[in-house]
């Protein structure tokens, strides 16, 4: 299962986790998700490999970098992007790599616009609301596929 790799890809703005509205995202940053993560890959005897990038392109491209790795998996939280992005909705539906949305707040219980989700309409799942626990879930689904 060691083999098992599964990418771990953030969208705009998540690097500011931990001060940017922690009443809304929680106080854990970015830094701590990954450590979390990490720790719980070893015991599900998987990797990760965690990025963030402001850029959309950056997305895409790992995307499809996840798809020539061979990559397990591919746990995405879009930020902003999930409400917009035509072009990660089709990155996911070009890759053969099962895509999980990920979500630290649930974004069907905040604004309006945030209800459209052009990553959950190719993804193979979506996780949302359990602030940091969201990753780890996704990551648990993840290694079980």
């Amino acid at each position: 299962m060691a083999d098992k790799r599964i990418y771990v890809l953030n969208g705009p703005n998540l690097n500011l986790l931990g001060m940017r509205e922690p009443g809304i995202y929680g106080s854990e940053t970015l830094d701590d998700i990954a450590s979390m993560l990490e720790d719980r890959a070893r015991e599900l005897g998987v990797s990760v490999e965690v990025r963030q990038s402001n850029h959309e392109g950056h997305l895409v491209d790992w995307m499809h970098e996840a798809q020539a790795e061979g990559a397990h998996a591919v746990l995405l939280n879009a930020g902003a992007y999930t409400h917009t992005s035509v072009a990660l909705h089709d990155a996911i539906r070009a890759i053969e790599v099962p895509v999980i949305e990920v979500h630290l707040s649930n974004p069907h219980a905040r604004e309006p616009f945030r209800h459209k989700s052009w990553i959950g309409m190719a993804a193979k799942g979506s996780v949302s609301g359990f602030g940091a626990a969201s990753y780890r879930i996704a990551l648990d689904a993840a290694a079980a596929l």
